[in-house]
């Protein structure tokens, strides 16, 4: 697909990862149409982007047709693992993503699918930890689709870009870490620019590895310049 513009869906646009995401395919002259599947307006005009608003993404039969003559997609819906039982943790991870892809790969399967996912995530699927054990499974379950690629970025502690506004408080406190992190274990650490710019090159050149994990973050965000 190298040099055939990208045109993009993106989920979860109203969260930190979605709206760094949305926001760096806006700017990149790669990406020449976006398309926001979101439950609420962004309140964003922008000649690139389009919105459907869609409350149910366990069913989205009724709007995939929508996604005919896309070829990436950047699912960055995504929630903490934080005082969910497993059920319900699998059920909003695995079950959400899967089904989502399902219609969607059956509406357009030369659509390049990107998986925000995390560091530390289980790829046998057996491990101690319940959230890297169902981002495991998600994982594994999204590469037996048949799009026409499958990628799972793994960024561990993201900056956020500068004007983000869905960005955590948290990262006020924890931002002067960053450069810190980023010299003693780089691959731990990769801004939102670099995350969202790794998976626009991905999708636009191809890359050799599914699972893409910090220092490929990095590498991958360079081969724009």
């Amino acid at each position: 697909m190298s040099g055939t513009p990208i045109r993009a869906v993106i989920t979860g646009a109203t969260g930190m990862v979605g709206e760094g995401v949305l926001l760096e395919c806006l700017e990149d002259p790669r990406v020449e149409a976006v398309l926001v599947v979101t439950r609420r307006s962004l309140g964003i005009s922008h000649p690139k982007l389009r919105e459907i608003i869609h409350n149910n993404f366990f069913n989205i039969s009724g709007i995939a047709h929508h996604f005919k003559g896309f070829n990436a997609c950047y699912f960055c819906l995504g929630v903490s693992s934080l005082g969910m039982s497993e059920r319900d943790y699998v059920k909003a991870t695995h079950t959400l993503t899967t089904t989502f892809a399902r219609e969607m790969v059956a509406a357009e399967p030369g659509i390049a699918f990107c998986y925000v996912s995390g560091a530390g995530t289980d790829s046998t699927e057996h491990g101690r930890s319940m959230w890297a054990r169902v981002k495991g499974k998600t994982e594994n379950d999204m590469m037996k689709m048949p799009f026409r690629a499958v990628f799972a970025f793994r960024p561990g502690f993201i900056k956020p870009r500068p004007g983000q506004s869905k960005a955590h408080n948290f990262y006020k406190f924890v931002n002067w870490l960053f450069p810190i992190g980023r010299k003693l274990y780089a691959k731990g650490f990769c801004t939102m620019t670099e995350l969202a710019g790794a998976m626009i090159s991905a999708t636009h050149d191809g890359f050799e590895k599914q699972v893409i994990e910090g220092n490929d973050i990095i590498d991958l965000a360079a081969r724009k310049k």
